[in-house]
């Protein structure tokens, strides 16, 4: 087992420059560059631009009002950049790093990651680490409460509607849960918005941040309840349509394990039905339930919480991301992409192993041999 860790370490390194590769080509055809974005800015504020470029520059003195009003040369690699004077342009090229080629732009930035230094934001100017730390609880408290819900209420019902397949039940339950994962999770989050935080009808939740502005001051039990308060919403938008896969997968694999002769076996032995069920059944066909909770975890957390945390202004990774990509921040961009892919290969990792651990049979370096 431990040959197969190592491989599967040794894997993370060519997988993680594959995609860094990979994003970092497709960004360089992309439009609208932070160059750009700042050359967007110059129309209205051109004066407050050039004193921040100078500042960033070592204190130069940035071109007058008059080099931007000259119909110049400009420079034809920027769209919007005709009329600018080369040398402001240039200033703002070596204030973002685009003085230097792209592939020499790559192997900086890759040498800085490999010392896990990810940068300062463009726009933010603050470090990238500092700004992901910070985000990091608000998309974590969703996520991490999102999963746990959801495989509470999928395992049971799960095999409820195995034990139960075909009656009345199954088929009511069935029908629920599909109308559930037909509803989008930002749809019925509005709707929660909608009745219960004010929007129409009663305002019993907050529609704004993760705690209350007075949370310092509230004793340990109060911040709790104020914790929950603030995620109560949020948490439900994202679980109504994440448990239908699941509730599924386990039915499912009750089913399959509930026909095998060691079934029918247990039962002739005149065991109980519930002794069969959870002490043969259970652990069998819940072998790839419970091995991919860590996958699961970490695919709710950085893929279903960007709108959620849009309408009930949550200030969380999902919205980071999003205002990185609208503004071309590329140390956001890219220093999350290196962070996440890096901890989903970590978790991949995990979650194999726990499948050695929920059924100690298997052995992945014999499969792989």
């Amino acid at each position: 087992m431990l040959a197969y860790i190592l491989r599967r370490l040794a894997l993370i390194v060519p997988t993680l420059l594959g995609i860094m590769v990979i994003n970092f080509a497709v960004v360089q055809f992309a439009p609208g560059g932070p160059v750009e974005q700042v050359i967007a800015q110059v129309t209205g504020t051109a004066a407050d631009v050039t004193a921040r470029v100078s500042g960033a520059t070592g204190g130069e003195t940035g071109p007058g009002a008059g080099a931007f009003a000259q119909a110049a040369e400009g420079s034809a690699k920027y769209r919007g950049a005709q009329g600018l004077d080369p040398e402001f342009i240039k200033r703002i090229e070596k204030q973002f790093g685009f003085d230097k080629p792209a592939h020499e732009r790559f192997f900086l930035m890759l040498g800085q990651y490999a010392r896990f230094d990810f940068g300062v934001s463009y726009f933010k100017d603050r470090p990238v680490v500092d700004l992901i730390i910070e985000k990091l609880p608000v998309s974590v408290s969703l996520g991490l409460w999102t999963t746990l819900i959801v495989y509470l209420i999928s395992i049971p019902l799960g095999i409820a509607k195995a034990v139960r397949d075909g009656s009345p039940f199954d088929t009511w339950t069935s029908a629920a849960i599909v109308v559930g994962y037909a509803i989008p999770g930002f749809l019925f989050a509005v709707l929660l918005v909608v009745l219960f935080a004010g929007g129409s009808f009663l305002q019993w939740f907050p529609l704004r941040g993760l705690t209350s502005d007075n949370w310092d001051q509230l004793s340990w039990g109060a911040k709790l309840v104020d914790y929950f308060w603030h995620l109560a919403l949020p948490v439900t938008a994202m679980v109504i349509g994440g448990f239908a896969g699941l509730v599924m997968l386990t039915k499912n694999s009750f089913l399959e394990e509930i026909n095998k002769l060691y079934v029918l076996t247990a039962r002739a032995k005149g065991l109980s039905e519930r002794r069969v069920l959870y002490g043969h059944v259970f652990r069998n066909a819940m072998l790839i339930v419970i091995a991919g909770f860590p996958s699961a975890f970490i695919g709710i957390l950085f893929t279903s919480s960007l709108l959620i945390e849009v309408i009930f202004s949550l200030d969380g990774l999902g919205l980071l991301g999003f205002e990185a990509a609208l503004k071309r921040d590329y140390p956001i961009m890219f220093g999350s992409l290196f962070i996440f892919t890096l901890l989903g290969l970590v978790v991949n990792l995990i979650s194999d192993l726990m499948y050695v651990i929920v059924d100690p049979r298997i052995d992945f370096e014999s499969r792989e041999a």
